[in-house]
């Protein structure tokens, strides 16, 4: 194979769009960071709408999901995935990265590394679903990096019917999260990561409640930061914008495409003009 030939071929994978998955609209939050500091990227997204939340569900049934997930993705064409979702994340990605022959990270680790840089006492936080709390999967990244480090684990389930019922500034959602975070303050973190794709659209609530002393860590942005650095290690960043008529992000569901659709409006800057839905249990 000449070298035109094998220049076009590396330029048509770098031309592929990334593969972002969540069990909602949480890994909208993840979209939304790709989108802002990978503008040149395109995006195939797919939130399980039909089967949210992940968190109160087994870690089989949670593997069952994202391969079916991840599957519906590859016939996307996709050069790379993320996980956009903190369940997914801890019970599935290690199975999938066995499985998939393209690129795929999680939302997790960056996070973890991140916490790990802001704390100055060595009392890091983190705020989950029910399944990443327990899985500890954050326990374990911390402490192979600093053994010293102490990490809390607090599971808030509610926050994830709140967020989606559009309730990010409400005095309920304020009551619930003194509720949770109070044994948080109590022992004196000073750093809490945002442990579900979620949680980030309450950030003004948390860090409200947690007082301006905690570092509140986004892992959202983070793995934003990672995708980049992954991308342009293995070649596979687009060097330049798709040009106009190009479908630069399309958007897939299990159910509920209206209400998704209104919710991605209400926090992407890019307005969405349509989510299909999937019968995700074809894949």
């Amino acid at each position: 194979m000449d070298i035109t030939m094998c220049e076009k071929e590396e330029q048509l994978l770098c031309n592929r769009p990334i593969g972002v998955f969540d069990s909602g609209v949480g890994g909208l939050t993840v979209a939304r960071e790709i989108m802002r500091q990978l503008p040149n990227e395109r995006i195939v997204y797919f939130g399980d709408t039909a089967r949210v939340p992940y968190g109160n569900k087994s870690r089989e049934t949670i593997i069952k999901f994202s391969r079916q997930i991840v599957r519906f993705l590859q016939t996307q064409q996709v050069k790379a995935i993320v996980v956009a979702c903190n369940s997914a994340s801890a019970y599935a990605l290690e199975v999938l990265e066995k499985e998939v022959d393209i690129p795929i990270i999680g939302v997790v680790k960056s996070g973890a590394m991140s916490a790990i840089q802001a704390t100055r006492n060595g009392k890091i936080g983190v705020i989950a679903t029910e399944a990443t709390i327990g899985s500890g999967i954050y326990n374990r990244y911390i402490q192979a990096i600093d053994s010293n480090t102490v990490v809390l684990g607090k599971a808030c389930p509610l926050f994830v019917p709140l967020v989606e019922e559009g309730l990010w500034e409400d005095p309920v959602t304020d009551e619930i999260a003194k509720r949770y975070l109070t044994e948080l303050i109590d022992v004196g973190i000073d750093t809490l990561i945002l442990g579900c794709t979620h949680y980030p659209l309450i950030r003004s609530t948390v860090g409200k409640t947690m007082g301006p002393d905690v570092t509140l860590v986004n892992p959202a942005y983070e793995t934003a930061h990672e995708l980049k650095r992954m991308l342009q290690d293995m070649g596979l960043e687009s060097g330049h914008r798709p040009g106009l008529g190009t479908e630069l992000y399309r958007f897939f569901v299990s159910d509920a495409a209206d209400k998704f659709q209104k919710f991605a409006n209400s926090i992407l800057t890019y307005g969405i003009l349509s989510a299909k839905v999937i019968n995700i249990e074809e894949f």
